[in-house]
């Protein structure tokens, strides 16, 4: 018998679990109702917090607002994740800065010549990508505190995104994400999760 656990357990209350968690969803559709500076800025504002190794950061967004951007980034996109994109009011770009390092020595202070160390190490791409990608997962949750709808993807030409949008960044684009209300027709049917003891083991 699966163990059901209750909310209690949690410091959160149910309302804000549903919201981030369990009523939340993947949207593939969207309203044509915008998405303003101030929800963006304000979604930013809480997902920084979230840590990273060394307090890097290495995230980055470039956000897709204009119709024009909007027919730059479409046919970078996989067939199956254009017409999504297209009805999304605000899409996001979501790079990993592999110059990451050079913001080091003002948000990692107490570790003098980590800019320099790290600079030289051949892992730093791989250290930014999976701190972005971390990133990602805060930036998602941030989007459903929001009260909006994210569709988070990975299916999209990287290297003509890079082109087209990031040349001479330095960034890598790791994701795509949609954000918005979601339409009435928004959602696929949701698939199930593993179970705890399918996950979790205990030494």
């Amino acid at each position: 018998m699966t163990a059901i656990v209750s909310g209690n357990a949690l410091a959160l209350d149910e309302a804000a679990q549903d919201l981030l968690f369990r009523e939340a969803r993947t949207a593939n559709a969207f309203t044509d109702e915008p998405v303003s500076e101030e929800q963006i800025r304000a979604i930013y504002e809480l997902v920084k917090w979230g840590p990273t190794a060394m307090n890097g950061q290495p995230m980055r967004l470039l956000l897709v607002r204009s119709s024009e951007a909007k027919a730059r980034l479409l046919p970078h996109m996989a067939e199956g994740n254009r017409a999504k994109t297209a009805s999304a009011p605000l899409t996001a770009i979501v790079t990993a800065d592999g110059d990451f390092h050079e913001h080091l020595p003002t948000v990692f202070p107490h570790r003098p010549g980590i800019r320099d160390s790290m600079a030289a190490n051949p892992g730093r791409p791989n250290v930014a990508r999976f701190n972005a990608a971390i990133q990602l997962g805060y930036l998602i949750v941030g989007i459903r505190a929001a009260g909006l709808a994210a569709g988070p993807m990975t299916g999209f030409d990287a290297e003509g995104i890079e082109r087209e949008f990031l040349a001479g960044t330095g960034q890598q684009a790791i994701a795509v994400v949609n954000i918005g209300r979601p339409a009435p027709d928004a959602f696929f049917p949701r698939n199930p999760r593993l179970a705890f003891d399918q996950v979790v083991s205990t030494l």
